[in-house]
């Protein structure tokens, strides 16, 4: 992880709100973004791939960007295959994640 932004925290800080929890990741795999970056330096605008872990009533929900959008925004094609890549990697995270969940719920 690159970032993380508690929203929660600041907008009751900036705000006075009030909200359920929500936390925004940045994540970043340097290799990846170095490629991207070699291809177009206006990808830096979608980096990092965002994920967002939030409370939703009683339950947690994880969210994460399709690294595609890479592609769709920028137009470029040549993208594709590292968009793919980091797609992939997100994937098995959250795949990695429901695991635990559903091992640490058997015990």
């Amino acid at each position: 992880m690159l970032t993380e932004i508690d929203v929660r925290a600041t907008l009751h800080e900036k705000l006075g709100r009030q909200m359920e929890d929500y936390l925004i990741l940045g994540a970043c795999n340097p290799e990846l973004a170095d490629q991207a970056l070699g291809i177009d330096h206006s990808v830096g605008l979608l980096l990092p791939c965002n994920v967002v872990i939030r409370s939703d009533r009683h339950d947690v929900l994880v969210e994460a960007v399709d690294p595609q959008i890479l592609v769709t925004v920028t137009g470029r094609a040549e993208l594709g295959a590292i968009a793919d890549e980091a797609a992939r990697r997100l994937a098995a995270a959250l795949e990695s994640l429901l695991d635990s969940v559903s091992v640490a719920s058997r015990d």
